[in-house]
């Protein structure tokens, strides 16, 4: 794709790149000179380029025409259609860190009034302590971004966001169990069973795991039943012994087997993370009403993005502290565990990023690119996150 300059009047309002993000407008002016006009502005934003390359990038430009710029027009090569000044316009509006701040927000409201606490306290305390312990919310946002993008709404959405939530919190509190992982950290925090004891962590998890889907299919409101229906199906099999469950047995049966190669260990990052984000986004898109061919692209887009995030992890798990993470770094290491680092090196791990970062976006350029700012942010945002 090529780029389009936005102009009104003499004035230059942006210019449109592929491989740029474009966050703000910070100035444009234009100068007459021997009968043409000279337009310039400046434009920042986030380069999405260079996996490891974070922050706010400057970019300048001066454009030349032959006479007055008087009609609003947005050119762009390689036959891309002409769009609206103010669709393009809101598209550089758009603010990820806003938008993920908001839904963050609203899902941690909902999930405190799901889960309140009651008889017997202990293990809504124990349930409580893990699913409202912080958090990105990648999850519940890929849901409700996935239902906004198809013609759906945040409240029709929301009950199966929180519920991705509890299931990936019941994976977190079972996955650092000392049978498991054995790990003490979590967010920042100690592990569940380091607060409530084993016992307790075992059963919090089962809880969250079984309210998810009762959250689902009472409180879901404004979706047809068959939607609904096949929410709570997909959810199922994602986390079952053909998802979540699958990943995690081969995972610790390869734990420290030298002979286990890409194949094993993208299988296990598939069904151990990427199927619970590829079931988000999914179920977003099924309760907002998306064609079969929509839900397949975003199923696509979501697992791209699923094993992107592990690779990541894996990155960060070797080049950051458990400060900086919020849980134990070098666990993998220490357990003899095959990640991408080990196999592929850091340098391919990252380009393997990078690779998994544009076919997930490719995924989505059949779809209104204003309407899509949000997953297009997600998949930047996971693959150059800290921690």
């Amino acid at each position: 794709m090529g780029s389009a300059v936005v102009a009104q009047g003499s004035q230059c309002v942006g210019l449109i790149a592929p491989t740029t993000s474009v966050a703000h407008v910070s100035s444009a002016n234009s100068i007459k000179r021997a009968g043409r006009t000279l337009l310039r502005t400046q434009l920042y934003g986030m380069r999405s380029g260079a996996f490891g390359v974070v922050g706010r990038v400057r970019f300048s430009f001066r454009i030349s025409t032959s006479t007055s710029v008087l009609r609003i027009r947005a050119r762009v090569i390689n036959d891309v259609e002409e769009k609206s000044l103010e669709t393009i316009a809101d598209n550089l509006k758009f603010d990820f860190n806003v938008y993920m701040k908001s839904k963050a927000q609203a899902v941690n409201v909902a999930l405190d009034k799901a889960v309140p606490m009651q008889y017997p306290e202990k293990i809504r305390e124990a349930m409580r302590y893990s699913l409202l312990a912080g958090g990105k919310r990648v999850r519940p946002a890929l849901c409700i971004a996935a239902c906004e993008l198809v013609g759906g709404n945040e409240e029709m959405s929301m009950p199966a966001a929180c519920a991705m939530e509890m299931v990936h919190t019941m994976s977190l509190i079972h996955d650092d169990l000392p049978c498991m992982d054995n790990d003490d950290l979590r967010r920042g925090k100690p592990t569940n069973h380091k607060v409530f004891g084993e016992d307790t962590a075992v059963l919090a998890g089962d809880a969250l795991l079984t309210y998810a889907f009762e959250h689902i299919a009472r409180d879901t409101t404004g979706v047809p039943a068959d939607r609904v229906l096949r929410v709570i199906a997909h959810l199922g099999k994602a986390v079952g012994s053909e998802g979540l469950v699958a990943g995690q047995i081969v995972d610790i049966a390869s734990e420290g087997d030298p002979t286990v190669g890409l194949e094993t260990l993208e299988y296990v990052h598939t069904h151990k993370t990427a199927v619970l984000l590829e079931s988000s986004v999914v179920c977003g898109a099924i309760l907002g009403g998306a064609s079969e061919d929509e839900i397949s692209r975003l199923s696509k887009y979501a697992r791209n993005v699923g094993l992107l995030f592990q690779v990541v992890d894996d990155i960060l798990d070797v080049t950051k502290s458990s400060a900086e993470l919020g849980k134990t770094a070098g666990k993998d290491l220490l357990a003899d565990k095959a990640t991408y680092p080990k196999l592929l090196g850091l340098e391919k791990s990252k380009a393997f990023a990078e690779e998994l970062t544009r076919k997930a976006k490719d995924q989505l350029s059949v779809f209104d690119q204003q309407k899509a700012a949000p997953l297009l942010g997600l998949a930047d945002y996971i693959a150059y996150r800290q921690n």
